[in-house]
């Protein structure tokens, strides 16, 4: 199929940035530039800024059941154009065709939930302590939305966002990866032929430092909701707080999993293994810092081996591909530096750890065993397929090097005993926690971290609350 040239939108039209200017899009299977991508001025992010103050005005008037009618006719349309989108994804991202499709009709099915729950958008009356006086709370949208989203999930980290913000009845900017730039704009190109009023969503790419520095600040944005690296997350919320502006941070993470004596190992295996080299370990929820406990940590290392041994790596686009590319060749420096400290600390290099070919980006699926808790696999998000596994003497012990770090969001657990996973549920500091299973981050449940990892919600009916203003009003006869 042929890769698009991605362009803006601006007030409902498709178009190139001022000045015609664009940056390349490159396949990371192979490295070859397979199309182009707009690159948004400060021209374009004001036309965009004023078309989305006038979309906010549509949209926040229009009813909740129509708002729900044409976010559930956008998810129609996405849905029929599945296979495509997917490809595009795969092109541009590298993850296996069926991740890939699996994240479109994922986001379809959050774009629906979110329908439904801008039906369910509450005010409350309150019992005034006066028969002359009544008391109710409104909540009304907080106004336009700048959204800022990385390139591992290109789809399904803008729908979250989009989608809850449109519930709610806000407009939204939306500044989505350079480098995985066509399917997102598949996905807003559903709303915009479902019918989405002109102004209601923007979309742009470019230099996201400028981008973030001009939008966060500008009276016209009220919210900001922000997806990638701590180190960014914390800038970005300083700026906006400098400003008064609401923010939802979903950061990084480096998820635990704790494997007790007492676990179902083959069925751990099963669950956990595939969960660590999804998107080529490209997950803010990947799986990445193994704790097993003594009793069981050979039967464990052969199960997750074999599987490793099984996978094969290759071109999204071919069949039988277990993983992909990674997808950018800084990802690929990352691993072997990585890889390398841990083995010079006096880790044991049980898989992988090398590059596979020449061509494209792709690292072998790397497993380390017992890397001392020094090591910079320990203390840094791998974000990559590699998994670091060492030996505790106890659940107790594992709780504490799970909790030692300051990220806090995701986490998982495998055990057959009751009290063990009410201990792990009451002590692991997290914001999520899977236990018996890989994750299932479903649009009912919120997704969202604590600590380092952010604060705020991108799922279930509580991500609505950030982009609801509350209003008490209070009237009394006379």
């Amino acid at each position: 199929m042929t890769y698009p040239h991605v362009q803006l939108l601006i007030n409902n039209t498709w178009r190139p940035a001022r000045g015609e200017v664009t940056l390349r899009v490159h396949n990371p299977a192979d490295g070859s530039v397979i199309g182009s991508v707009a690159k948004a001025t400060i021209p374009d992010l004001d036309e965009a800024l004023d078309a989305t103050v006038k979309g906010f005005e549509i949209w926040r008037n229009t009813p909740a059941i129509e708002r729900c009618k044409l976010m559930r006719a956008a998810a129609s349309l996405l849905r029929e154009r599945a296979d495509t989108v997917a490809r595009l994804m795969t092109l541009e991202q590298g993850k296996p065709l069926a991740e890939a499709k699996g994240e479109v009709l994922s986001a379809c099915e959050v774009i629906e939930f979110f329908a439904e729950e801008s039906r369910r958008i509450y005010g409350r009356i309150v019992p005034p302590r006066s028969m002359a006086v009544q008391q109710f709370i409104l909540r009304e949208p907080v106004g336009p939305v700048a959204a800022f989203t990385p390139w591992n999930f290109p789809i399904n980290q803008v729908v979250r966002k989009l989608s809850a913000a449109l519930a709610a009845g806000c407009s939204m900017i939306v500044k989505a990866p350079e480098e995985t730039p066509a399917s997102p704009a598949e996905l807003v190109r559903a709303f915009v032929d479902a019918g989405v009023p002109a102004g209601v969503i923007a979309l742009v790419y470019g230099d996201p430092a400028e981008i973030s520095h001009y939008l966060i600040p500008h009276p016209v944005i009220r919210k900001i909701t922000f997806t990638g690296s701590t180190p960014i997350g914390k800038q970005l919320a300083a700026l906006a707080g400098k400003h008064m502006k609401r923010t939802t941070m979903e950061l990084g993470g480096h998820a635990p999993v704790i494997i007790a004596a007492d676990a179902d190992i083959a069925h751990a295996v099963k669950m956990i293994a595939g969960a660590k080299f999804r998107n080529a370990g490209q997950v803010c929820i990947s799986p990445t810092r193994f704790l097993v406990e003594e009793a069981v940590r050979e039967e464990f290392v052969a199960g997750f081996l074999q599987y490793v041994q099984g996978l094969t790596v290759g071109s999204g686009l071919e069949a039988g591909v277990g993983m992909g590319p990674l997808a950018n060749p800084r990802r690929l420096s990352a691993m072997e530096v990585i890889t390398a400290d841990a083995v010079e600390r006096g880790a044991t290099l049980a898989a992988g750890g090398e590059r596979i070919g020449t061509s494209g980006n792709f690292f072998a699926p790397t497993v380390l065993l017992d890397p001392p808790l020094d090591s910079a696999v320990f203390n840094i998000e791998p974000f990559g397929p590699l998994a670091a596994v060492r030996t505790v003497k106890s659940v107790d012990e594992a709780i504490a090097e799970a909790n030692r770090l300051p990220y806090g969001l995701s986490a998982y657990a495998f055990t057959r005993n009751i009290k063990t996973a009410h201990q792990l549920s009451a002590n692991l500091q997290t914001g999520m926690l899977w236990i018996n299973q890989s994750a299932t981050p479903w649009a009912e449940v919120p997704f969202g971290g604590v600590k380092d990892s952010g604060y705020g919600s991108e799922g279930g009916p509580e991500s609505l609350d950030a982009y609801l203003n509350v209003k008490t009003v209070a009237m009394t006869s006379v």
